[in-house]
């Protein structure tokens, strides 16, 4: 792998990183604000809702960015593992 490869792969890692982290942020931010006007309104309570559903949403993109098979590790051990094998049978 050149230079070049594995620095448009770390590009693209930590870009996905920063869309997660901003992500994570803004569910944080509005559902506090949702639930200082759901405690103000004295209704009841319904800010759950958006929590629940949002926060799903947020949980599978978590899923999706540090999920399995998305280490870096993994990632090292498994073109190791392919170079090895190209390298035995004479590729």
């Amino acid at each position: 792998m050149t230079e070049e490869e594995r620095y448009e792969r770390a590009r693209k890692r930590v870009r996905e990183l920063r869309y997660f982290y901003r992500s994570l942020g803004t569910y944080v931010v509005v559902i506090v604000v949702l639930f200082i006007v759901d405690f103000a309104s004295g209704d009841g309570w319904w800010v759950y809702w958006p929590a629940l559903g949002w926060g799903a949403a947020v949980l599978l993109h978590a899923i999706r960015v540090f999920g399995p098979g998305k280490g870096s590790e993994w990632e090292e051990r498994k073109i190791k593992e392919i170079m090895d094998r190209d390298e035995r049978e004479g590729r």
